[in-house]
């Protein structure tokens, strides 16, 4: 699988495609542009950053800034948000179950 070819594929902000199953996990890639409602999930997330620059807004912490090959795991129960004021990409890693808008 090519990740740019899959990226190209993505119909707009905030689209996913899981690219690969791993053990218990999936491997999703997602385009990120404006800003995601607040959610939580009831585990642990990670995002890669694969291009572009974003930031994972988190309740009562600042913000994490994600620039290209950088790694941030929010911990389950954290409510948060990327948001991006450019197109930008990201690889997330986490539970097949695990639901876009959180629980």
């Amino acid at each position: 699988m090519n990740i740019p070819e899959v990226i190209a594929t993505l119909p707009g902000p905030f689209q996913q495609r899981q690219l690969a199953e791993v053990n218990d996990t999936v491997v999703r890639v997602a385009q990120l542009h404006g800003e995601f409602p607040w959610h939580h999930h009831d585990e642990d997330e990670l995002f890669l950053c694969w291009d572009g620059t974003f930031r994972i807004e988190l309740e009562g912490r600042e913000p994490v800034v994600m620039t290209p090959g950088d790694v941030f795991v929010i911990p389950r129960g954290l409510r948060h948000r990327p948001v991006a004021d450019e197109p930008a990409h990201t690889l997330l890693v986490e539970k097949p179950e695990t639901k876009q808008f959180g629980n």
